[in-house]
């Protein structure tokens, strides 16, 4: 019975990469520049930790086989407890790993910060994401147009994602484009990617956030620019929905496993409305428009260009200095040093 397991047991480990064979690792097949360098990261690192653990591994091996009870021929030395040339070797090596590991880890961290605008020539795609319960929309401010649970952009082109969330927090990802932002509620956090196949990839929600998380998935299509320019005519022209704040508010509400759907018009400014609606003391989002002193251009939202900037929407090299986060109008004189 003993070794009827045993044979069992060797067959299920044998097994077990084709089980696996069938996953799809999205790090691992990375379609975006982004993407790209980070898995180069990923791959940099655990190459450089395994140059401890497989000496490690393998002496482990060959110490238990060495110093076994039936070799005899093995030096038996009980009070052995020293030696500094081992020393020297087990822990210099390890420091100069985590040296340059750290080292990497920094220059990658400032190079692939979502926040950096991407040091190409094109303009930007802005796409801007509202995270809701369970779904996704997006809305193209300068196209006018807007998607639930469906994404779709030029290869080869930098897209600038604005993101925000009128549900619990979440968290936006792109895995085969890039890394993960959160999305959180009366806040704004941005997200630049750029790809550079064509094809279809999965974005999904990567925080936990309620009942329908689990299926909080949507289609991100990359296309050729003209694909791309079509897709959006043909919405202006064929598809009947308005994205009103009647309609978000009924998109608000919770729901799950919702088909894709397309509005070929956005009410101007919805999209910093839905930022700021929980800085306002107001309990329906449309009491807002009627504010005395809103304009119509922002639909009942506060100017944003107030002294602090608060929230602002507009992109950090044209309204902020990058480096400090702060507005260009007011950043402080240096210290003396």
């Amino acid at each position: 019975m003993n070794k009827f397991r045993n044979i069992l047991f060797t067959v299920l480990c044998f097994s077990l990469p084709l089980f696996l064979s069938g996953c799809k690792a999205a790090l691992l097949n990375p379609k975006g520049i982004i993407a790209n360098a980070e898995m180069h990261l990923l791959i940099d690192a655990v190459l450089l930790m395994l140059l401890v653990v497989v000496p490690v591994i393998i002496l482990t091996g060959v110490i238990a086989w060495k110093y076994r009870a039936g070799n005899t021929k093995a030096e038996y030395t009980p009070d052995w407890s020293h030696n500094t040339m081992l020393e020297i070797i087990w822990w210099t090596i390890p420091c100069i790993i985590i040296v340059i590991l750290g080292t990497i880890t920094w220059v990658s961290t400032h190079a692939l910060d979502p926040y950096k605008p991407l040091a190409v020539k094109t303009k930007p795609l802005v796409i801007q994401v509202v995270a809701l319960s369970w779904k996704w929309l997006f809305i193209y401010p300068e196209q006018h147009i807007a998607t639930i649970n469906f994404v779709q952009m030029p290869a080869n082109v930098p897209v600038r994602f604005l993101i925000t969330a009128d549900a619990p927090m979440n968290s936006f990802q792109i895995p085969q484009l890039g890394g993960q932002i959160y999305a959180m509620a009366g806040m704004q956090t941005k997200l630049n990617l750029m790809a550079d196949t064509v094809g279809d990839y999965r974005g999904l929600s990567t925080n936990y956030s309620g009942e329908g998380f689990s299926n909080m998935f949507f289609t991100a299509r990359v296309s050729t620019q003209k694909d791309f320019e079509q897709w959006v005519k043909k919405i202006q022209k064929k598809s009947p929905q308005k994205l009103t704040m009647d309609t978000y508010n009924k998109l608000v509400q919770p729901s799950e496993d919702m088909p894709p759907e397309y509005f070929s018009a956005v009410d101007e400014g919805l999209f910093n409305t839905v930022v700021m609606k929980d800085m306002m003391p107001m309990k329906d989002m449309k009491n807002m428009q009627n504010m005395p002193g809103m304009t119509s251009d922002t639909h009942g939202m506060m100017d944003m260009k107030n002294s602090h900037d608060v929230q602002n929407t507009k992109d950090y090299e044209t309204e902020r200095d990058y480096k400090t986060r702060w507005h260009k109008g007011t950043i402080p004189p240096e210290r003396p040093r």
